[in-house]
């Protein structure tokens, strides 16, 4: 009898509790983990991933301020290493899992001669898109090269300022901007604008995705799988295909 009614209440238990993770991650992760999330819940019946994507800055004060999240995967270093600083995410489950390059796209059908940063400067391109460096990364990368550059002040009056990367994106799209600093995953993603140049690796930080485990949260066992999920071949083999790279260390 006892183990019939340790059958019976597996069974409800199991119905009754799908586990839901909050990943909170960087915009330009939407594609790649939307992807990923379709072969996992498959895998992972009793799991269900909810995603809040946005600003790595914007995602890290949400999380500063108890918003609910098992896991953060951010696209800069500093936003992740925030979190550690503050014990809210534990060093030794933290990772760098991805990197990125920094490029300027214009509108597909642009026939500007586009090179460098230098040819921003010129009288064609009036708009010029940009993720608000203080909470967007890859608009702090762009801040960066452009500052080494002499150009950053320079251009402050053309500057379109957008919430986060796809932001950025959708203004060049739209025509709302003639250029925009995107990361090369989110060009590819897009067949309405084209790559104009590969922004100079040297003028800026190196672009890192780490992701950890919010302490705060309750399914620690889920989350850590998910984690772990995230450095497999399987999961990375995705990434790359939309244009991330694995770092060498991994």
């Amino acid at each position: 009898m006892a183990g019939c009614g340790k059958a019976n209440g597996d069974e409800n238990n199991a119905a009754q509790s799908q586990v839901k993770l909050t990943i909170s991650a960087a915009a330009s992760l939407t594609d790649a983990l939307t992807e990923i999330q379709k072969t996992y819940e498959e895998e992972h019946s009793a799991i269900k991933l909810q995603f809040n994507f946005g600003a790595s800055g914007a995602l890290q004060r949400q999380i500063e301020q108890g918003a609910p999240a098992d896991l953060f995967l951010s696209a800069a270093a500093k936003n992740l290493k925030a979190l550690v600083d503050k014990q809210l995410i534990d060093t030794d489950q933290q990772i760098n899992l991805l990197s990125n390059e920094l490029v300027v796209v214009v509108p597909s059908d642009s026939t500007s001669a586009i090179t460098s940063v230098a040819d921003l400067s010129k009288a064609e391109f009036s708009h010029i898109a940009i993720g608000i460096p203080e909470s967007v990364p890859a608009g702090n990368y762009a801040k960066e090269s452009l500052t080494n550059a002499n150009m950053w002040d320079s251009l402050q009056s053309k500057a379109v300022q957008a919430k986060d990367v796809r932001q950025v994106l959708q203004y060049v799209e739209t025509g709302n901007a003639d250029a925009g600093f995107v990361y090369k995953t989110d060009a590819l993603t897009s067949d309405k604008v084209k790559i104009a140049f590969t922004v100079d690796p040297a003028t800026y930080t190196s672009i890192q995705y780490p992701i950890g485990i919010v302490k705060a949260t309750k399914h620690s066992k889920e989350a850590e799988e998910f984690y772990t999920y995230l450095q497999s071949q399987e999961a990375l083999d995705v990434f790359v295909k939309y244009g991330f790279s694995v770092p060498e260390s991994k």
